[in-house]
Parts: C-alpha cells; structure tokens; sequence
C-alpha cells in the first residue's frame, strides 16, 4: 500500500507506557530512496526536544485514531541520545543511537529497513525480492561511505523540478511503500507551467537533486511529464493505475522503482 507523507505528519507515537508525541519530519536515504528515520516532536512532555526513530520499531498502526504503538518505554526515550535535528544526522549520530538501543544498523545487517535484527512495524513486512534488489544496489556504496545522505523530506517539499528542456514544477508530497519504506513517487505540481495538473515522478527518473539550489532535475522531458496520467490526491495508486503510469515512463519498469 502506498502512503502519502503528509497525511503520516502528525500521527500520534505511543509508546508502551504513554504518549511520545508526533511525526514531524522522515530522514531519507537519496541514495536508496529509502525512509530510515522518523522525527518526532516530543511536544511538552521534553519541553520541545525532537528524538529519531527508525522505521522498523513502528508496531500497531491505529489508522482511526492517527497513531503508531512503538516497543519502547518512554523512559527509554527520554534516556537516549539527545541530538540537534535541526543539523544533517552523520553516520556516527546514528550509530549512537542504534548502540544505546542495542539495535543492528541498516548498514551492517539486513538488506531492508525492518532488518534490524528488531522485528517488523505496522508497516513492514518480509521484503520482497524488488525491495532486496534496490537496497542491495545500494548497500555496498553505504558500508564504505561515511554520509548516509540522509535528507528531510520536510526541507525537499517544495524543491522546484526541472526536466531535461525546462522547469514543470515542484515536489508537493511524497508515497511511501509500507512494505518496506522506500519512496516510490514524488507528487509533482506542474500549475505553474499548465494548469492545474498534478504528476507522478519516479525516483528512477531523478538524474540529480541540488541540495545548493533547492532543484531536482530529471532525465526525461517536459513532454514524457505532460503525457503522464494526471493525479490526485483521492487517486488509489494500484498495479493498474502504476501500469498506466509506466506506459508513459518506458525508462522505469513496474515494480522496479527505487
């Protein structure tokens, strides 16, 4: 099942003996185009302090009542490493959070962002072999790099698109595979080149992000964009929907996204 971004901003995280707070931001990889990490703003309980959890601690999703139960205790939260969110997250910041839970980087086992050695989340399941395709295309770059290249999907909504021959856009929101976190389309609003027409980008379109300029520039043209079915938000993105899509992106295959 595919997620919008914005609509998990704001889901409420439980921990088992009380309320952590709420989604504020996710960390992802814009390497593997995987989310690692959820920022979460622990409100007045820790008088504004904002912690980092990764995905596969994510236990039972309430989905009426907006909120995700986690393994943890609060004191267990509260304990752990206190770090400026506001700052890029180095390896070294996230190895220290992962050594004071006692969990398995993402980067020393497993294949898949629930292979922590931990168990599964509300939103992971065992990975499929497109999903250990991506990640092992990836996992040998990350073992000897010492950027995760991690980024805020917060701070890239917004960032303007260009195609190969010209500005189409900007990043409205992102979705999210649940099984196994990775991005699979950048929402793209394309009103300021013609009207209002909403798209669907794969990340295996992106040829570059520049973090300088706030631009993502892609590999195909302005045409391949306009011709892409249109989006909306009420839209389900199913196997039929993301065939269509691909008819239009012959560059990507279904089911092969990063």
């Amino acid at each position: 099942m595919l997620w919008n971004t914005s609509v998990i901003d704001g889901y409420a995280i439980a921990a088992s003996d009380g309320q952590l707070g709420t989604v504020c931001d996710f960390l992802f990889d814009d390497a593997s185009w995987l989310v690692r990490w959820l920022v979460v703003d622990t409100g007045n309980w820790l008088s504004g302090r904002k912690v980092l959890l990764p995905v596969s601690v994510l236990g039972h999703l309430d989905k009426p009542g907006h909120r995700f139960s986690v393994r943890l205790t609060m004191q267990q939260v509260k304990d752990s490493p206190d770090i400026d969110t506001e700052q890029p997250v180095s390896r070294q910041i996230e190895t220290d959070i992962f050594d004071y839970y006692g969990w398995t980087p993402y980067w020393g086992g497993g294949y898949w962002t629930g292979g922590y050695g931990y168990g599964g989340g509300a939103m992971s399941a065992l990975p499929s072999p497109g999903s250990i395709r991506r990640a092992e295309d990836v996992l040998a770059a990350q073992r000897s790099a010492d950027d995760p290249h991690l980024r805020s999907i917060e701070a890239v909504t917004g960032y303007h698109i260009h195609a190969s021959d010209g500005e189409i856009g900007h990043v409205e929101d992102f979705l999210v595979e649940d099984e196994d976190w990775s991005i699979r389309y950048l929402v793209v609003d394309t009103k300021n080149w013609w009207f209002g027409k909403k798209v669907l980008i794969s990340p295996r379109s992106v040829r570059e992000i520049n973090w300088m300029d706030n631009l993502i520039s892609l590999k195909v043209d302005r045409q391949t964009v306009k011709d892409s079915p249109a989006f909306d938000a009420s839209t389900t993105v199913d196997h039929a929907y993301q065939k269509h899509f691909h008819s239009y992106n012959h560059n990507v295959r279904p089911g092969d996204q990063l």
